[in-house]
Parts: structure tokens; sequence; C-alpha cells
């Protein structure tokens, strides 16, 4: 009996011992986009696992940034435009990873040049999403381009009915803004694109891994770790892209392996390269580098 406890008594701590150099659970929610398809790489080669890291997967930027508000995740990936809401109530917020830009993939289209936009003194119809990063597109676009944002009437559609908008329906000016693959039909209803977050870093889209400095303090080696990851995700999305997508295909839904390959030409990786002029436009669109792993 008295060996018994003794054994007993030894398998408690041993559980104890393996129990205190677990990290603590760390939370993370994220949304299939392609730009952070690196995290569900990661996590279905269970690389995630020993850092008892746990992925949260959600269906839209909006129902992400809800989640976190809500205390159910502890970090969360997104745009600018969701950090722009959130660190008015949280100072504390900032970005500790990146993952892509838009690189083509949103746009503005119209029915005139930029040169009747400018030089015209009437209202201009703004079709798009309001709640959206659409919003930080268009306000890009106006400041870029010098127009007067008292000319605005902003129209808030959903992508599926702004789609079905035609040029030859319009009654004044107007400015769409839309992404990728909702621009093919508006091309084809008479729309032409007049920037792009292709052309230059005016229009900027950035992919990011949000926190706050107190969560960030608490699992920083966690969010190191996680970091390493995601470059060997990348690393392997570039080395074989048909195994990247065998992996990650059941959060693609009917994406086929086609539609994939071609998403990528839509993004730019800068989890490791980063320019100094790219730095400099991040830090423009109020989002802080001081903090990026």
């Amino acid at each position: 009996m008295y060996r018994s406890l003794l054994l007993l008594v030894g398998l408690v701590l041993f559980l104890t011992s393996c129990t205190s150099n677990q990290p603590s659970r760390l939370k993370i929610s994220a949304t299939t986009w392609i730009g952070y398809s690196p995290l569900f790489y990661a996590k279905e080669k269970g690389w995630l696992k020993p850092l008892n890291i746990k992925l949260l997967n959600v269906s839209s930027l909006s129902e992400n940034m809800y989640l976190y508000e809500a205390g159910n995740a502890d970090a969360y990936v997104g745009t600018q435009y969701e950090y722009s809401l959130i660190v008015k109530k949280d100072p504390s917020l900032m970005p500790i990873m990146l993952f892509d830009r838009s690189f083509g993939g949103d746009m503005v289209l119209s029915n005139v040049t930029i040169d009747t936009l400018q030089n015209s003194s009437s209202s201009i119809d703004a079709y798009l999403e309001l709640d959206s990063i659409n919003s930080t597109l268009l306000n890009d676009f106006v400041d870029t381009y010098a127009i007067d944002k008292s000319r605005l009437n902003h129209i808030n559609m959903d992508q599926a009915q702004i789609s079905s908008l035609k040029k030859k329906e319009m009654k004044r000016d107007a400015l769409i803004v839309t992404y990728i693959p909702y621009d093919i039909q508006l091309k084809k209803n008479g729309f032409t694109e007049v920037a792009s977050t292709k052309k230059s870093l005016d229009l900027l889209v950035i992919d990011a891994l949000f926190t706050t400095e107190k969560t960030f303090s608490e699992h920083k080696e966690q969010f190191v770790a996680l970091k390493k990851l995601v470059d060997d995700a990348v690393v392997a999305l570039r080395e074989n892209p048909e195994e990247f997508y065998e992996t990650i295909k059941p959060y693609l839904l009917e994406v086929s392996y086609k539609d994939f390959k071609d998403s990528l030409n839509d993004i730019i990786w800068i989890n490791k390269e980063v320019s100094d002029e790219l730095v400099k436009r991040i830090q423009q669109a109020n989002l802080p580098t001081r903090n990026l792993i």
C-alpha cells in the first residue's frame, strides 16, 4: 500500500510538471480568406497543438470582429478597417503580425473618367458596403485624387446587389468600390476601373493579426512561435501550392484549385519582406508598426 501511495504521488507530480510546462490556451479567430490560409495550413498540419493555440473559423471579417469584441478570442485577423473601429474602444490594440496586402483584388470603378470626377461640381453616387474595408478604399481614393467628399452620396449595398448595376442606367456620375470577382460583371455592364490596390500604394488593404498589449505580453512566446509557423506555411505554399491547397481544402468550400491559384495573384505576401515604402504607407494608415514580430 505504501508503495502504491508513492507511485500515486509520483504520478501526480509528473502530471503537475507537464501541465506547468504547457502554455495557456491562446484563441485566435480568422476567416478563410486566402491571406489567412497559412494559419489553417498550420492547424491541419498539427503545428498549433503543441503551442496550445486554438484557431476559430468564422465566415466574415465583421463576425470576426464581433467575436473578438465579445471576448471569445484573444486575437483576431483582419484589415485596418476593423482595427480603426476597435482601437477607439481599446487603445492598446495593435498589429503584431503582417500577412499580406491586396494587389489588385480591391478596386474602384466608375461610369466616367477621373478627370470628369475631379472637374465636375455635381454630386457623385458612391456604391459600396459601408461597414467594411470598402469605406477605407473610398476615402483613400477621394483623398488621392482630391475629390470633394461633400459631393459623395453614399449608397450602402452588398456586392451581389452592386454587381447588377448598369452604366446605361446611371443618371449621375458614379463610383463603385468592389473586389474580385464582382468586378467582372460590372465591367461587362459598362463600368471602367479607375483605381486599384495593384496600381499603387495609394489604395491600401493590409491583412494582419491584432491583439492587445496585455495579451501579447502574456502569450509572447506563443505568438513568436506562431510567426515562424506562418513563415514556414508560406514557404510550403510557394514550393508546392497543390499540396497546400489539398491541405486547406476543407475550409475553401467550392473553390477549385485553379481559382485558388488565380487568387494568389491578387495578393502580395508581406509576412517577411516589407519595403520601407510600404512601412511608411502602413503608418500613414494609422497602423502602428513598432510591435510587429
